[in-house]
Parts: structure tokens; C-alpha cells; sequence
């Protein structure tokens, strides 16, 4: 990979786990599911009006505005406002990639591998001992929740290989519509008309640049990144950076709210980010070792 394009991959992954910290700066005077409704709709508007719907059935393009909007954004919020710290909730969010992998096999009828099985085994050792943390910074109804949010995004990842789209960009864009109205209507389920006022009431600048920075860089501009290096590079050069979205996560959590990382949540993280990787790409590091052994012999 190019110096400037891994530059650009390792800016995302920042961005991303950054993100976690912002979207706890904007709850603190905002509702999780008005917080989430608003990120979307700036999404949606004003591209919808300049890209062209993506060539997919419109039940995968609704379908996946509710996962990714409601299942699993919102529902991100609602574990971090339940009291699940930024960086933990960006590692327990990882659990998507092992959700996936199930339903791959469930769905499509796509082997599990035993490198697979040893990761999820690895990374639920790493889940254990983050709900053994008794420091303020988890609980189990946000741990649930964010788990919730994994499954959900394995979902959205199976819909959107399902439905074959190709523009991906218009696709996440025009999703993006279909996620708002109903996580407006919760709010205003949860809490009546008055939400909406006490959010005009109480919104400040920090909760506008939560709202902008999860908007811009977080998902349009990180995810047109992203894909655009997926489409460069093959996926096993480009995904395993992604390891690093947990690491900055954690990083952001303790520059921004103290957050202190002692030994168990260093090693519940190595444990999980172990599990990921041994899970995903244990296989390819084990041919790799393999042929170098062979080509050392000869």
C-alpha cells in the first residue's frame, strides 16, 4: 500500500474510534435516539437530491436504514448513555466481525474455520473479564446493548452483500433516509412533543460538533475512504487496520474523559483484538509462516 494511502487508512480508523468519545460529548445534552436521527438526516440531505438511487431493490436500501440507523447507532448511544465507557464500547462493538461470521454459515452456508472458532473463544475470554471491570465504566445493560448494535451492523452487512449494490456510497446515503422518522418517533414515544423542545433548549457547541464530526468525517467521508481503498487493495491488506479502530477508541476515551486503563482492561482489549485477528486472519498468517519456511528449506 501507497505511504499516502496508508496514511489516509490509518486517519479512518482514528476517526472511528474517536468517533465513540464525540458521540458521549453530544449525549451529554442530547437524547441517544435524537442524537442518532439528526446524524442521519444530515447524511441523507442535501446528497440525495444529487445521487442517483443505487440499483438495488428498495426493501434492502429501507432495510438497512433501520439496521444501521436504528439497531445499531442509536442503540450504540443508548449503551454508552447506560454507562458503557467510549473505549469500551468500541471494543465490545468489534463483536460484529464474529456475528458476521455466524451468520455467514447460518445464511449462505459458508464453512467456519477452526481459526475462526479459536478467535470468537479468544475474544469472548476478553468479554468476560470486561463485565468482571468494576471501575464505573461498564455495565451490563450497555454492554447488552452495544452487543445488540454488533449483531445489528452483521445484519446490515449481510443485507448489503445480498443485495449486490455497487454504488456503494449512494447506497449508505439514501439509506440514510429511512433512519430518522422512526428514531424521531421514539423519542417522541419515550418522552412526548416536550423532547423536542428541551433539545433546542439544551443543544450547545459541543453537541453540534458531536452531531458534524459523526456526520462528516465518521461516516460519509470515512466510509467513502474505506471503501474506495477496498476497491484499490485487496480486503487483506486494507481490514486488518480496522484492528486499530478499538486501540484509538480507548486512546480517545482517556484523552477526553480520564478514562483510566488499568491491567484488566488492557488485557481484556489484547484478548479481543487477538481474538479478531486470529479469527480473521489467523489462517493466512499460518500459510504465510509456512511459506516462508519452505522457501528458507530449499
Amino acid at each position: 500500500m501507497k505511504a499516502n494511502h496508508l496514511l489516509l487508512a490509518l486517519l479512518v480508523t482514528a476517526i472511528w474510534g474517536l468517533n465513540f468519545s464525540v458521540i458521549k460529548l453530544g449525549l451529554q445534552s442530547v437524547d441517544p435516539f435524537i442524537l442518532a436521527g439528526m446524524r442521519f438526516t444530515l447524511c441523507a440531505l442535501p446528497l440525495v437530491f444529487f445521487l442517483r438511487f443505487p440499483q438495488v431493490g428498495i426493501g434492502y436500501v429501507v432495510t438497512y436504514g433501520l439496521l444501521f440507523g436504528v439497531c445499531l447507532w442509536a442503540i450504540v448511544n443508548l449503551g454508552i448513555q447506560a454507562g458503557l465507557s467510549a473505549g469500551i464500547a468500541s471494543l465490545v462493538l468489534q463483536f460484529s466481525a464474529f456475528f458476521t461470521i455466524l451468520l455467514g454459515a447460518l445464511l449462505f452456508r459458508e464453512s467456519i474455520s477452526k481459526y475462526q472458532y479459536a478467535g470468537i473463544a479468544i475474544a469472548l475470554l476478553g468479554l468476560a473479564l470486561i463485565i468482571s471491570i468494576t471501575d464505573g465504566t461498564v455495565t451490563l445493560a450497555g454492554v447488552a446493548l452495544v452487543i445488540f448494535g454488533a449483531l445489528s451492523w452483521s445484519l446490515a452487512n449481510i443485507l448489503i452483500k445480498k443485495s449486490g449494490a455497487q454504488e456503494v456510497f449512494a447506497f449508505l446515503v439514501w439509506s440514510s433516509l429511512f433512519s430518522p422518522i422512526p428514531l424521531f418517533l421514539i423519542a417522541y414515544l419515550q418522552h412526548g412533543a416536550n423532547i423536542y423542545a428541551q433539545t433546542l433548549a439544551q443543544i450547545d457547541n459541543t453537541a453540534i460538533f458531536s452531531i458534524l464530526f459523526q456526520v462528516y468525517p465518521t461516516t460519509l467521508i470515512g466510509y467513502w475512504i474505506w471503501n474506495s481503498l477496498l476497491k484499490t487493495y485487496p480486503v487483506s491488506t486494507v481490514a486488518p487496520l480496522s484492528l486499530l479502530v478499538p486501540v484509538f477508541g480507548l486512546l480517545g476515551s482517556t484523552l477526553i474523559f480520564s478514562e483510566q486503563i488499568g491491567l484488566a482492561k488492557s488485557v481484556a482489549a489484547g484478548l479481543i483484538i487477538l481474538g479478531l485477528a486470529v479469527g480473521l486472519y489467523g489462517k493466512q498468517f499460518v500459510a504465510a509462516i509456512q511459506n516462508y519456511a519452505q522457501r528458507s528449506q530449499a
